[in-house]
């Protein structure tokens, strides 16, 4: 991973990644471009035999939590825990690996308060009549990973809310004196009551279950500032150590070529997409179809194109488990062994992932032409069934697992196929049909009968 692996020590054998989510509302789309899109670098990783260790965070106390708990007048707690619960659910439906440990903001206030303590110690906090603010001015490095330009900053002048504009350079809220508006979240520390603010919440948890320092913090553009130039700033300013070797940026998600806005009527959250019926292996194809570093269009067409493609390397194992001769064809060897090898160069070169998709295409394209020539074995199709297989350790797009027919329907692809051979051609296709509307699709090959869902 020429551009990536620079930032890993040599040697290295345990990688640490980092990111988060807030769990305010339903993940949208563009949530999930990012999760997909690391979600693709962890499970390289770990094809490469690296060691992971994954913290994904999880943000339960902020403005926006806070502010929903509120008007719907019920706890913090149990306003949050809803939207985390959809969040997993939403997270198996992609078929994203679970993090090793996901620490959520409102049980790690000791560790807040503790790094506060330390930068109100070395001058690089001070109190205020609202809270307790970072000052930047006393961080000489502030603006190393955005480039902000710091020209023109008022001294003092400060920020309280967690989302302001993008282009302000201000002092930012470590932690926020007790508001009437926060209603009955609140905790009394040594520093006050009050709540803590929304950077230094990630930072406290990263540092705990990763250390003061580790290698890969991921997320996308629109974090590196002020978010992630914050969590550089009081990390470092508490530890004296370098916070993080490696930034993983993706970058923006567009929907129909526009910025997602609920004014344009191209927000989506994945349940939205799932209630059109879309199939969850396709979102996750589209997702991480493009390099992370390029911008993605999501379309309607571009969604039934990913299906297209999931359902073509669907089909190709299938064709692979039906074959059962033993014919051994010795070029089979040599295709695997390039593919493998043109799948991991790309995928090293700064997890290129969209050329790593176009060799598997290619070599699926192949094997389908010596399939129709019946030129390929059982042990031939076991090899390519392995290789696939590995290949989707990554990619995440196969089903896990074979899936089963109820009996109903079962019995029906049986009725169809007595009708079949009693040459009932008009009931055979009249079941056909009927199983068509129960979202199963036949296919008549020379092995026989065929079925998948749609």
């Amino acid at each position: 991973m020429e551009k990536l692996w620079a930032c890993i020590p040599a040697g290295q054998t345990r990688l640490q990644c980092n990111f988060g989510h807030s769990v305010y509302d339903f993940a949208h789309i563009g949530n999930f471009r990012a999760y997909v899109c690391s979600d693709i670098l962890k499970r390289y990783l770990k094809y490469s035999r690296y060691k992971v260790k994954h913290v994904m965070n999880i943000t339960d106390v902020d403005d926006k939590t806070i502010r929903g708990a509120n008007k719907e007048g019920i706890s913090l707690k149990e306003f949050t825990r809803r939207y985390e619960k959809a969040f997993f659910e939403d997270v198996g439906a992609l078929s994203i690996d679970k993090a090793d440990v996901y620490p959520r903001a409102t049980e790690h206030i000791k560790e807040m308060v503790s790094i506060i303590k330390k930068l109100l110690k070395n001058k690089t906090a001070y109190k205020s009549e609202d809270g307790i603010y970072f000052d930047i001015s006393n961080f000489k490095d502030y603006g190393r990973l955005s480039h902000a330009k710091l020209e023109g900053l008022e001294a003092g002048k400060r920020v309280r809310q967690d989302q302001y504009e993008k282009e302000q350079a201000q002092d930012f809220a470590l932690w926020k004196s007790y508001d009437k508006e926060d209603g009955n979240v609140v905790w009394k520390t040594e520093i006050g009551n009050g709540r803590p603010g929304w950077h230094i919440e990630c930072s406290a948890m990263s540092m705990k279950y990763l250390g003061n320092h580790f290698d890969i913090h991921a997320g996308g553009v629109d974090l590196i500032f002020p978010h992630q130039e914050n969590e550089i700033a009081q990390s470092e300013a508490s530890t004296h150590k370098k916070f993080v070797n490696c930034w993983f940026h993706n970058e923006h998600l567009l929907v129909d070529g526009h910025k997602m806005s609920k004014s344009l009527g191209n927000f989506y959250t994945l349940r939205d997409l799932l209630s059109k019926c879309y199939n969850p292996k396709a979102i996750r194809y589209l997702l991480l179809s493009a390099h992370y570093r390029m911008q993605l269009n999501f379309t309607e067409e571009a969604v039934k194109a990913a299906e297209h493609a999931v359902q073509r390397l669907s089909d190709f194992m299938i064709k692979l488990k039906e074959i059962k001769n033993n014919i051994q064809n010795k070029q089979i060897d040599k295709l695997l062994q390039k593919t493998k090898k043109e799948f991991e160069e790309s995928m090293d070169d700064d997890l290129n992932i969209s050329i790593a998709l176009s060799h598997i295409f290619e070599f699926v394209k192949e094997i389908n032409a010596l399939l129709m020539e019946s030129k390929i074995g059982k042990n031939n199709a076991k090899k390519m069934i392995k290789t696939m297989m590995e290949f989707d350790k990554v990619l995440g797009i196969l089903e896990e697992k074979e899936e089963k027919l109820s009996l109903e329907l079962r019995k029906l692809i049986d009725e169809r196929e007595k009708a079949r051979k009693e040459k009932d051609y008009l009931k055979a296709d009249k079941i056909r049909q009927q199983l068509k509307d129960k979202g199963i699709i036949l296919e008549d090959t020379k092995e026989g009968v065929r079925w998948k869902k749609v």
